[in-house]
């Protein structure tokens, strides 16, 4: 059980979103980012600095497109933080991806703060079974039918892949597993925290599951939210707002009516960064016990098994 924090300004909790820039164009993700700067909320929009030369994992706009960078530039301006989904939408070795870091402190004036993996990605950073330790690496391998095994090379050094230096020197916050809970500081309580068995990644985040639309309103439920508010918790959530949120020219309107009424209570409504490093004021960064490792992985492991999802 975590303890309960005081948030800033007498708030009864805390509420944030990390989106994962998948698919994301300003025709399908720009009502909805207006929708949540007028409600309110301050939130994580990762971004892809490069424009990819091979075929995409799945594509999107990235800040080589003036238009969308323009955008994103006004949303840093507001009440939104920019955050990192690696160099471009596939694939990069080292050297794409120092390029890529750098053309984000040239847009953005500074380095990431906040990032996440891209799926399929062979960079990504501890990812498929290096995410897992000892029986339960075993477990995701087989239940995974090897095919992610030792895939990602992100943290492998002397591999034309390896970032992790990089990661270390540039990036603090890093996102790792998702649970099914509203209340992510409950799931997991520990967060941020240093994991000396992944030591290019600073700090670790967990986050709450909603990677759809679909997903993301069971998770922010009437029910759920007024849990959230009476455990005095806190929630990051991991979607991808390009997935089903804005179509049709229409915002989703189960999400609408939820994030109005959550907009409605006496949440702290701010950006990853800002709402870890009020964690880290206040618990100090937490180093993982194997203990303390093993319930998360347990968790998470359990939850992909049961769903399927990240």
């Amino acid at each position: 059980m975590h303890k309960k924090i005081n948030w800033p300004d007498n708030k009864d909790f805390a509420f944030t979103i990390f989106d994962d820039t998948d698919y994301a164009r300003l025709d399908n993700v720009g009502e909805v980012y207006a929708f949540l700067k007028e409600h309110g909320f301050g939130t994580t929009k990762s971004v892809w600095p490069l424009k990819g030369d091979k075929t995409p994992v799945c594509g999107g706009s990235t800040c080589e497109d003036p238009e969308y960078l323009k955008w994103l530039l006004n949303l840093k301006e507001s009440s939104f933080e920019i955050g990192y989904h690696l160099a471009t939408y596939h694939s990069s070795v080292r050297e794409e991806t120092a390029r890529g870091l750098e053309m984000f402190a040239k847009h953005f004036g500074h380095y990431p703060k906040s990032a996440a993996n891209h799926t399929g990605c062979n960079e990504c950073i501890y990812w498929g079974n290096y995410r897992l330790d000892g029986m339960y690496r075993i477990f995701y391998n087989l239940a995974t039918r090897f095919r992610r095994f030792n895939r990602f090379r992100g943290h492998i050094e002397n591999d034309q892949y390896f970032w992790g230096d990089l990661c270390k020197g540039r990036i603090k916050y890093f996102r790792n597993f998702a649970y099914p809970e509203i209340n992510t500081l409950k799931a997991c309580p520990f967060m941020p925290y240093h994991d000396p068995r992944r030591p290019y990644v600073n700090l670790w985040f967990a986050s709450s599951e909603g990677s759809s639309v679909k997903l993301f309103n069971k998770c922010i439920s009437e029910k759920n939210q007024d849990l959230l508010e009476s455990e005095g918790g806190a929630c990051i959530m991991y979607t991808h707002l390009a997935s089903g949120f804005y179509r049709n020219n229409t915002l989703d309107s189960r999400f609408r009516e939820l994030m109005t009424r959550l907009s409605g209570k006496n949440g702290w409504f701010v950006p990853v960064s800002t709402l870890l490093d009020y964690l880290c004021e206040k618990n100090g960064p937490h180093t993982i016990t194997d203990k303390e490792r093993r319930f998360l992985e347990r968790k998470w492991l359990l939850h992909k098994l049961f769903t399927g999802t990240a």
